[in-house]
């Protein structure tokens, strides 16, 4: 049985924070950040070991991508808010390394109310799917980018746009298809920030 649906943030992120006890390859719950009705809605992967380290998502290197890529869209970052489909960051320890694990389907579907209802919250007029773990969170479904990529609508019936996760960049080790694959993406940033009536 779902809980209440919460009536702020701050309510949903108590309750979310309360859901899964941090423990061996599972780090802390780190929530959304920005204002409330941001017309821009990011929902990433889950935190990385940055942003687990901090208690902030987007902070780590793919979030300074995304940072650099809004400033070249002319997006204002008061213009968006930021969220990951699974809140807390997944890992296997190497040493003293830990290193990201994708979530599971498990993972992400038992995620996903909560999600729908931090999106209500803040009631965005565009909601942005960086990559196939935030897809699958929004759409209900595993979907591919290639095939997804671009203007979308979701099963709530909100507008959306789908492309990569910032960090999909950082992994490209040709200097030239970096600088490709940069500019496709912020070109999809300028595109959805068009679509939500911010540029």
């Amino acid at each position: 049985m779902r809980e209440a649906e919460p009536a702020t943030l701050t309510g949903l992120y108590e309750s979310m924070a309360g859901l899964e006890p941090n423990g061996p390859g599972v780090g802390r719950f780190v929530p959304g950040e920005g204002r409330e009705r941001a017309p821009l809605l990011f929902v990433g992967e889950q935190p990385g070991d940055r942003e687990d380290v901090e208690g902030r998502p987007f902070v780590g290197p793919a979030g300074q991508a995304l940072d650099r890529a809004l400033a070249e869209a002319g997006v204002a970052r008061d213009d968006a808010f930021v969220t990951n489909a699974v809140k807390r960051f997944h890992f296997a320890e190497r040493g003293k390394k830990r290193l990201h694990r994708r979530p599971t389907a498990g993972e992400i579907s038992r995620e996903r109310w909560w999600l729908q209802q931090e999106i209500a919250l803040v009631g965005p007029r565009l909601v942005v799917a960086l990559g196939a773990v935030a897809l699958q969170a929004l759409a209900g479904r595993a979907l591919t980018i290639a095939a997804s990529r671009g203007p979308t609508r979701w099963p709530d019936g909100r507008a959306g746009f789908v492309t990569v996760h910032p960090s999909s960049l950082l992994r490209q080790p040709d200097a030239e298809a970096r600088r490709r694959d940069t500019a496709r993406f912020v070109a999809d940033l300028r595109e959805a920030a068009r679509l939500a009536g911010v540029v």
